[in-house]
């Protein structure tokens, strides 16, 4: 698999203050910004770091990534994960972060939601909405995850 950057999704109660802080702490202004949305896209480090405006919940990170170079790529992280037995959720051609973007998402024990994609182009949206319901209305691109079986996708939960 080749994997190009580790990807990490905050939640933030204020786009701009956190726009402000990250463009000091990194040195370098973001990559995408959006109503409600940043991108910062580091190649030192090596990050994908979004940040969505979310009211407060005392969860504030909305989901964690590691970014691939192809589809083929995320198809091969979700052969390794279904044959370690992990449920999985997948997403074709969707629409996240302002990009179009193929994916599978696992979960780690404690609810934590991982995916592995690809963006494949710019999205006009924030975010299609997941055929799975996501953890919160306002964190976007974070299914509840992951499938009812330990194999295979789920259309609905």
């Amino acid at each position: 698999m080749n994997v190009l950057k580790p990807h990490i999704s905050l939640n933030v109660s204020n786009i701009d203050a956190s726009v402000a802080f990250y463009e000091k702490a990194f040195g370098v202004r973001a990559t995408k910004r959006r109503p409600g949305y940043a991108k910062f896209d580091l190649a030192s480090p090596s990050l994908n770091l979004t940040m969505q405006e979310a009211p407060r919940t005392g969860v504030n990170a909305s989901h964690f990534g590691v970014q691939v170079a192809s589809t083929e790529d995320v198809l091969e992280a979700k052969s390794r994960f279904e044959a370690a037995e992990l449920r999985t959720f997948t997403e074709e051609d969707t629409a996240c972060c302002y990009a179009v973007q193929d994916k599978v998402w696992i979960e780690d024990p404690d609810g934590n939601s991982w995916e592995v994609f690809v963006v494949k182009g710019d999205a006009a949206v924030m975010g299609s909405q997941p055929a799975m319901p996501s953890k919160s209305d306002a964190a976007c691109c974070a299914p509840a995850c992951c499938v009812p079986s330990k194999q295979g996708d789920a259309a609905a939960r």
